[in-house]
C-alpha cells in the first residue's frame, strides 16, 4: 500500500520520535535533556559502553556517532526489528491516534497531485528569487535594505520580487511546460468563471515562501511596494497544499533552533520573524495574518511545551493575547501552557530590536508572564470591587475560567492559585496561611510571610503592567522620548520648560545622551531653533539617537511631538507627558518603599500600604486618558504613551 506524504508527516509530527525509541533503549540521565527534547543512549544497532547514539525530537531524526545509522520513526522500527514499512506505519499511526487510511485510488492519484504541485511551487519560488535580484527589482531590494533584511538573510529565507504584471509567472510556468490547471490549483492566479483570463495573484509585491514542516514551499505571503493597494499583505488562497489555519511561518527552521533555545517564539508577522532571526533567535514563528487557532497551538506544543506567544503593543495585540489565553486553557497539560510577552504600545519586535537591540528583546523574553498572570490581569485590570456582589461576581468568573481546562490535576492548580490570589486581593489570608487550634476549625496565624508574599506579587504585577511605571531593561521609554522629541522640535518649549525638562529623570542609556546634549547646547550654544538644534545633536555625535527617537515618536503615532504639530499641541502633549513622567516617578518611590516596609516588617499595616498603592495607580490610569484627543489643532489625533 503506497502511503501519502501528508499522512506520513502527520503522524510523525504527532509521535515524538523519543517515545518510539525509547521503548528500546535507556536514555542517558547525564547527556539527555528532556525539555529541550535532545535524548541520548547507548546505540540499539551495535554494542557498545558510553552513549553515542542521539535523537532529535524537533527534527524527528536519530543518529549514532558510533556506526553511523540515521533515520526518522519508521526506519528505526523497518531496520531494528525487520518491521515491514506498513506495519511500522501502521505502529507509528496507532500512537498518534491516527486511523489507517484505506487503500483509495483517486486518494493516490490526489496525492501524485499535490506531488507535481509542489514542484510547480519550486518554480514559483526560484522566479520571484531572480526577479528580485533583476533590474526590476531595484525598489523591492532598496525596501529591504531600509528594513535592515541583509543578502544572506534574503536568501535564506528565500525572500523574491513579483513583478507589476499580469501574466509574467502565469508565462515562465507556462514555458515551463506548467499546465494551466496546475497553475491555478497553487493559486498562483486569480481565475473563475467571470474572469475571461486568468491573470497573477501577486504584482508588484514583494514575496515571502511560506514552507510546510519539511521545508516545502506550499504558499506565498506578499507585502505591497505601492501604498494605494487596499491589501499590504495578501496570503495565498486556500489550496490542496495550503490551510493556513494548520501552518506557522518559519516552522520548519524554528523548531530545529528550538531544540537548542529550549521555546519557541511565536510572533504575529513575517518581518518580525525575520528580524528575530536576524537577530539571533531563530527559534521564531508566525500565524498567517489570523487570530492563532488551535492546530497552530498543538503545533507549537509538539515544539516546546511554554512557547512564548509575542504580541503588538496596541490594544489589537492585547485583543489577540486575551484569545489566545482563552484558546489554550481547554488544552493546558502538566508541562504544557504558555508564557505572554507583551510589547511597549506602537511597538513590535523589528521596531525594538532596531531601536534598542537584541539584549532588550531577550529582556523582554526573561520577563514573559505565565498565563495564570494573563488571566488574572484580564479579570481584574481598572475593575473596582467594594462590594460583597462585585467580590462574588469575579469569583463566579474566575471559577468558570479555571472549569474550562480540561486536565483535572491542572484545573485543581489553577482553582488554588485563584483561590488565594483573591484572598490576598481582597484582604484576606489564604487558606493555607491559617493554622489550625486543634479543634478542626482554621485559626488565623497572623499575617505571615508566606501571605505577604502573595501580596507584593498581586499588587506588583497590576503595577508592573501599567503604562505608568512599567520600565522594560534595556527598552527606551516612550513617553520620556516624547517629552525630548517634542521639546526638541519645538525650542521654545525649552525655554518655557527649562527647570523641568532639566530635572527629567531619565534612566542611563541613549536617551540620556540625547537629553545631556540638548542641554549642552542650550548652556553653551543658546540654541532656540529646531534646525540649528538638530544640527548641534548630529555635530556632538548623537545623530543616530536623535533619529531612532524620532522614529520610536513616530511608530507611536505621538503626533504632537513631531515637529508639524501646532505648538498649542505640542505644549498640551508635553504637559501631560510631564505630569505623568512625575506621577510615574512618584509610584516607583512609594511602591518600592511599601513593598521594603513589608519585606521588614510583614504587618497587616504594611500590607493595607501596599494596596493603597494600588488605588493610586487606578486613579493614575484616569489620568493617563486624558492624553486621547490631543491634537485637534495639528488636525489629527493622537494616542495615549
Amino acid at each position: 500500500m503506497r502511503f501519502s506524504t501528508s499522512f506520513l508527516d502527520e503522524i510523525r509530527d504527532r509521535v515524538p520520535i523519543s517515545t518510539v525509541i525509547g521503548n528500546r533503549v535507556t536514555w542517558d540521565r547525564k547527556k539527555t535533556n528532556t525539555q529541550r527534547g535532545d535524548y541520548w543512549a547507548c546505540c540499539p544497532f551495535h554494542g557498545e559502553n558510553t552513549p553515542s547514539f542521539h535523537c532529535e525530537d524537533s527534527k524527528g531524526r536519530y543518529h549514532c556517532f558510533g556506526c553511523g545509522v540515521s533515520g526518522d520513526h519508521f526506519r528505526f522500527l523497518t531496520e531494528l526489528d525487520g518491521m515491514p514499512f506498513p506495519e511500522a506505519v501502521s505502529r507509528i499511526a496507532d500512537q498518534a491516534g491516527v486511523p489507517m487510511p484505506e487503500r483509495d485510488p483517486e486518494a493516490e492519484k490526489r496525492e501524485e497531485a499535490r506531488s507535481s504541485l509542489s514542484d510547480v511551487m519550486a518554480l514559483a519560488t526560484q522566479f520571484f528569487e531572480e526577479k528580485l535580484q533583476a533590474a526590476g527589482g531595484a525598489k523591492a531590494r532598496g525596501y529591504l535594505r531600509e528594513r535592515g533584511l541583509s543578502s544572506a538573510t534574503q536568501v535564506a529565507f528565500r525572500i523574491g520580487f513579483a513583478p507589476d504584471s499580469r501574466n509574467a509567472l502565469k508565462q515562465f510556468l507556462a514555458d515551463k511546460g506548467v499546465q494551466k490547471e496546475q497553475i491555478e490549483a497553487c493559486g498562483l492566479v486569480v481565475h473563475g468563471p467571470d474572469i475571461a483570463v486568468s491573470y497573477d495573484r501577486f504584482r508588484d509585491r514583494i514575496m515571502f515562501p511560506i514552507e510546510d514542516t519539511r521545508g516545502r514551499v506550499i504558499a506565498f505571503g506578499g507585502r505591497a511596494l505601492s501604498p494605494d493597494v487596499p491589501a499590504k499583505y495578501l496570503n495565498s488562497p486556500e489550496t490542496d497544499l495550503f490551510h493556513k489555519g494548520n501552518v506557522l511561518y518559519n516552522l520548519a527552521r524554528a523548531r530545529k533552533a528550538a531544540g537548542k533555545d529550549g521555546t519557541l517564539i511565536a510572533v504575529e508577522g513575517y518581518m518580525d520573524v525575520i528580524a528575530l532571526t536576524q537577530a539571533g533567535f531563530e527559534n521564531a514563528v508566525a500565524p498567517l495574518g489570523t487570530a492563532l487557532t488551535e492546530n497552530q497551538l498543538d503545533l507549537m506544543w509538539r515544539v516546546a511545551g511554554e512557547p512564548h506567544l509575542c504580541f503588538d503593543g496596541d490594544m489589537a495585540g492585547v485583543r489577540a493575547a486575551h484569545r489566545a489565553a482563552d484558546l489554550a486553557l481547554p488544552s493546558l497539560q502538566p508541562g504544557k501552557s504558555v508564557r505572554f510577552v507583551l510589547m511597549s504600545e506602537g511597538q513590535d519586535p523589528d521596531d525594538l530590536i532596531k531601536a534598542s537591540g537584541p539584549e532588550a528583546f531577550a529582556t523582554l523574553l526573561n520577563e514573559a508572564r505565565p498565563l495564570a498572570d494573563m488571566l488574572w490581569a484580564r479579570e481584574t485590570a481598572g475593575g473596582v470591587f467594594d462590594t460583597p456582589e462585585r467580590r462574588a461576581e469575579l469569583e463566579r468568573r474566575l471559577r468558570d475560567l479555571t472549569g474550562r481546562i480540561g486536565d483535572e490535576n491542572v484545573r485543581r492548580h489553577y482553582a488554588q492559585d485563584m483561590r488565594e490570589r483573591t484572598a490576598v486581593f481582597f484582604g484576606r489570608e489564604p487558606a493555607s496561611s491559617r493554622q489550625s487550634d486543634g479543634s478542626g476549625r482554621g485559626q488565623s496565624a497572623g499575617f505571615r510571610r508566606p501571605g505577604a508574599a502573595s501580596g507584593r506579587r498581586a499588587v506588583t504585577d497590576s503595577l508592573a503592567r501599567s503604562a505608568m511605571v512599567k520600565s522594560v531593561g534595556g527598552q527606551t521609554p516612550l513617553r520620556e522620548t516624547v517629552l525630548i522629541v517634542c521639546a526638541a522640535n519645538h525650542a521654545v518649549l525649552l525655554e518655557e520648560q527649562f527647570d523641568a525638562f532639566e530635572a527629567l529623570n531619565i534612566p542611563p542609556g541613549e536617551l540620556k545622551r540625547l537629553h545631556t546634549a540638548i542641554m549642552d547646547a542650550i548652556a553653551t550654544q543658546d540654541i532656540t531653533e529646531r534646525e540649528a538644534l538638530v544640527e548641534w545633536l548630529r555635530k556632538a555625535g548623537v545623530s543616530e539617537e536623535w533619529d531612532r527617537a524620532e522614529q520610536l515618536v513616530r511608530a507611536a503615532k505621538v503626533w504632537p511631538a513631531l515637529e508639524d504639530a501646532a505648538l498649542d499641541d505640542a505644549r498640551d502633549a508635553f504637559r501631560q507627558a510631564l505630569h505623568l513622567h512625575r506621577m510615574a516617578g512618584a509610584l516607583h518611590n512609594e511602591l518600592k518603599e511599601a513593598e521594603l516596609a513589608l519585606a521588614t516588617d510583614p504587618t497587616d499595616e504594611n500590607f493595607e500600604h501596599l494596596l493603597d498603592v494600588q488605588n493610586q495607580f487606578r486613579d493614575a490610569q484616569a489620568i493617563e486618558a486624558l492624553i486621547e484627543g490631543f491634537g485637534i489643532q495639528s488636525g489629527r489625533p493622537t494616542r495615549s504613551f
